[in-house]
């Protein structure tokens, strides 16, 4: 359709409003020299008027001049970052895109970090006036009324603030109930345009993204409600969700990942505590088949920014969880998502904004994203320092989960040693030891900490498994982490002074870390240490262990095991003791061996319950032998 082809229902309007139906030239005569000109976000980009105002620059090319480009970001369309239209245009983005950075790092448009949430009351007090603004509808219902679409956010606001309001009418745009209507009243000047609107395609997940999709899923539950970015990952994420159940989103992005888990019935938003039953955004970038979902959808709604990344409202959904990705985290847990050193990258958005809502609700979660290294692999994301001029967008307090391919660290409520060691056992095994002694200079950690460095130092995630006890006791088993010291310490000195001198054969009660080091710091080719715990939200508690240290000359492991005294007798051991033999012969080991001290009958019941054993007697102590035949 071209410009001078009305449609038909807006024919009656034109009649009736004939001013408010001007050439597209006259319409853009109403920008004067220094005005501030607002474009729509994204994907809700109003091409048509975009690529028209520059093409009325060009044949008029004193009419605009000195004028300041303000958008949230721009998904491609920013022909006015153009060098050649420099003094007509200086574009003044508030989230860094593909093609403003570039200028906005050479110093020729502008970057203002914000939160978005709070972009609107800078519109509202012309803190930054806006004189003209560039937006999108759908085509006016019987009552004139319109729809922002698939771009509300700060769009609303704009339109609310602006002094001269100019909307392509586009029959594609979807008409997307919420806070997302505006009056025929409420526009200066209607230009009638079809055309597609944008959409949003990210590359398919790579293998990382799927494994940092399964993470996640462990984190969050039935019921959550979830917000969530764009991109790959992302899309990888909500993937890793489908087996979940009763899911809510209150989000400031809609996506097609998002739209295909409401499709299966995964997100049902009757759980929510706030706006039960709704899908709740404030702008969308998809494709055309996630537009027509949310056509006319009642159970969709799209909200001002304002409300959506409002912190105190975040904070009133319970089991609030937001997921964000990040460029980088130091061993602290400072975390950039914006620039790279002195390199701005992207923005501020509405990460900081939903992720310490999330911290703030109850039974919230704040999850923070990213894969281990950048897309090259020459460098860790998980650093010992932030780079110079890099922006804190997430600060130590702000995040409960970090998660990369290789597991998750949690660090809500841990000293600064114990997330750096948390932090260096999710990061690339390559960086691992650059870490570890980077840390170590920084004192983040203790200077003598142990590693292994080689390949049998790795965390064998494989080898983790769920039991149940003859008891009915759900048990989680895994192999130790070099971020467990804590756990070990508080594990062992819980044990009463008994069960420590079976375990050890020694009267000596201290654990220090020094001794604890040994139990951490694992070559797993020589040697299995698998934990046995409780899991209670994201608690852990140690009650068992398990160690097998292997003898690749006889094929033998001599085997050891310890259960808290309080769990004694409920089957722990015994379900360690199964598990350790599978991993053994899976190892290729014949036999175990173990010394056992004459008055640990319970230990001896438990290896003669297993295996044939072969007994020897000395100088206090049974010597056992243990074929697996």
């Amino acid at each position: 359709m071209t410009q001078k082809e009305v449609p038909e229902e807006l024919g009656e309007l034109r009649k009736s409003f004939p001013e408010k139906f001007p050439s597209i030239e006259k319409a853009f005569t109403s920008i004067h020299r220094g005005d501030r000109i607002f474009i729509s976000t994204a994907c809700g980009e109003p091409q048509y008027l975009v690529d028209s105002m520059v093409r009325f620059v060009n044949s008029h090319p004193k009419a605009i001049f000195d004028a300041e480009i303000l958008q949230v970001w721009s998904l491609g369309v920013a022909p006015y970052t153009d060098q050649k239209l420099s003094e007509n245009f200086r574009p003044n983005t508030f989230f860094i895109g593909d093609p403003t950075r570039g200028p906005v790092n050479e110093g020729l448009a502008d970057y203002t970090p914000i939160f978005l949430s709070q972009v609107p009351e800078l519109f509202q007090k012309r803190m930054v006036p806006i004189d003209v603004a560039l937006v999108q509808v759908c085509p006016p219902d019987k009552n004139g009324y319109m729809s922002l679409g698939v771009s509300v956010d700060i769009t609303k606001s704009a339109i609310e603030n602006a002094s001269v309001v100019i909307a392509q009418v586009n029959r594609k745009v979807p008409r997307v109930h919420g806070d997302s209507f505006i009056h025929i009243s409420d526009v200066d000047f209607l230009i009638p345009f079809d055309e597609d609107i944008l959409e949003f395609r990210p590359e398919a997940p790579l293998e990382i993204s799927d494994k940092i999709g399964k993470y996640v899923s462990r984190i969050v539950e039935d019921e959550d409600t979830i917000q969530i970015g764009y991109g790959s990952l992302p899309d990888a994420i909500l993937k890793g969700l489908e087996n979940k159940k009763h899911l809510g989103v209150h989000t400031e992005l809609l996506g097609d990942g998002i739209v295909e888990l409401l499709k299966k019935g995964v997100i049902d938003n009757s759980r929510k505590t706030i706006d039960r039953g709704k899908t709740v955004a404030t702008f969308c970038m998809g494709t055309r088949e996630t537009y027509d979902y949310i056509d006319d959808n009642p159970s969709i709604e799209f909200r001002t920014i304002d409300y959506t990344n409002n912190p105190l409202n975040i904070a009133r959904i319970d089991n609030m969880t937001a997921i964000n990705a990040g460029l980088e985290i130091d061993l602290t847990g400072q975390a950039s998502a914006e620039s790279i050193g002195k390199f701005f990258y992207s923005g501020i958005g509405g990460q900081a904004d939903f992720m310490r809502g999330a911290v703030l609700a109850k039974s919230g979660k704040a999850i923070l994203a990213l894969p281990s290294t950048s897309e090259d692999g020459n460098n860790s994301r998980i650093v010992p320092l932030l780079r110079e001029g890099a922006g804190v967008t997430l600060t130590r307090g702000d995040i409960h989960y970090v998660v990369t391919e290789y597991g998750i660290a949690y660090l809500h409520g841990r000293n600064i040693r114990n997330r750096a060691m948390e932090l260096i056992s999710i990061a690339h095994p390559k960086f691992q030891p650059w870490l570890i002694e980077e840390g170590k200079k920084l004192n983040l950690i203790y200077k003598d900490q142990a590693f292994i460095p080689q390949k049998g130092g790795r965390y064998p995630e494989e080898l983790e498994t769920y039991r149940t006890t003859k008891t009915g006791l759900e048990i989680f088993l895994r192999p130790v982490k070099i971020s467990d010291e804590h756990l070990l310490k508080d594990f062992f000195y819980s044990l009463s002074d008994r069960t420590l001198f079976r375990r050890f054969i020694s009267r000596r009660l201290d654990m220090h870390h020094e001794r604890l080091q040994d139990f951490i710091a694992v070559d797993f080719s020589k040697r299995i240490i698998m934990l046995a715990l409780l899991l209670e939200g994201e608690k852990e508690e140690v009650i068992g262990m398990g160690e097998i240290d292997i003898d690749k000359e006889t094929l033998t492991g001599e085997v050891a095991l310890v259960v808290k005294d309080e769990y004694q007798n409920m089957g722990v051991g015994t379900e360690l003791l199964s598990y350790l033999t599978s991993i053994a012969k899976s190892r290729g080991l014949l036999a175990f061996t173990a010394e056992v001290a004459l008055e640990n009958n319970v230990m001896l019941h438990v290896f003669e319950k297993a295996f044939r054993v072969e007994k020897k007697v000395d100088d206090g102590m049974y010597f056992l032998k243990m074929d697996f035949e």
